[in-house]
């Protein structure tokens, strides 16, 4: 029997499937290189939009997408799970990604930052840790994804989506890792994320690092190895960036 297309859903078939989350497959080699959720035929719609994208504009995903397609084969599409609610199907993606390192996905899922895959130990180290008092202007930055690619200060320094301003009024820059704070440093000031601004680093326009150095002994004793308070680790949560004080910037 003749199958339907692959690059889309029958109308029938999208109504069954109603939230769902899926990968994309290197047929290649059979890897799965992204992880994501949706409705309708939001599956296929990363292979549509890799033909109106030129050169360095492409995102790492896209380049396995053209190299794929340049070496003559299709990207396997694989729905992993259907007939979800948004709220289970943020929570399934979120698991997937935690389960396939290596992702070329931009972000963590959502909750990934505090809620993700944690041996047994760091669990326990985790919740029987006494919560952070915060005595200065404390900005968070949860290093989970880049923590073991390189040393914990540049995991923390770059390249962020950040208020600058705000950002400069910080008095201490905290690392934190699954929700225990890990590092402490202080910020000199933040620059473009460049790599005239970072040597060695790639540009990531419209985001922004600081240089700066560790912070001192006692303000280390104050937050280091300390839980990150439960109203700064809201379940569900995705952006990095918390701030402990509020203002109007």
């Amino acid at each position: 029997m003749e199958t339907q297309s692959t690059d889309s859903f029958p109308a029938d078939v999208i109504q069954k499937l109603k939230w769902y989350v899926y990968r994309l497959i290197d047929p290649r080699n059979g890897e799965t290189f992204y992880v994501g959720k949706g409705k309708g035929n939001r599956v296929f719609s990363h292979v549509r939009a890799e033909h109106g994208i030129e050169g360095d504009d492409r995102d790492n995903k896209m380049k396995r997408i053209h190299e794929i397609r340049l070496a003559d084969f299709e990207v396997g599409h694989v729905i992993h799970r259907h007939g979800m609610d948004e709220v289970t199907a943020f929570e399934v993606e979120s698991a997937l990604i935690d389960a396939y390192p290596g992702l070329t996905n931009n972000w963590g899922g959502v909750g990934g930052n505090e809620y993700g895959a944690m041996h047994a130990k760091e669990i326990i180290r985790r919740y029987v840790a006494e919560p952070a008092l915060f005595r200065h202007k404390a900005l968070l930055i949860s290093v989970n994804r880049s923590a073991a690619e390189t040393s914990l200060y540049d995991a923390t320094r770059y390249a962020w989506k950040i208020s600058r301003s705000k950002a400069k009024k910080a008095d201490v820059i905290l690392a934190t890792l699954q929700g225990l704070i890990v590092g402490a440093f202080v910020a000199d000031d933040w620059l473009e994320a460049t790599s005239a601004n970072f040597s060695g680093r790639d540009d990531v326009p419209g985001r922004f690092g600081f240089v700066g150095r560790e912070a001192s002994a006692e303000i280390k004793q104050l937050y280091v190895g300390k839980r990150v308070p439960d109203e700064f680790r809201k379940p569900g949560a995705a952006n990095p960036i918390k701030y402990t004080w509020k203002d109007n910037t």
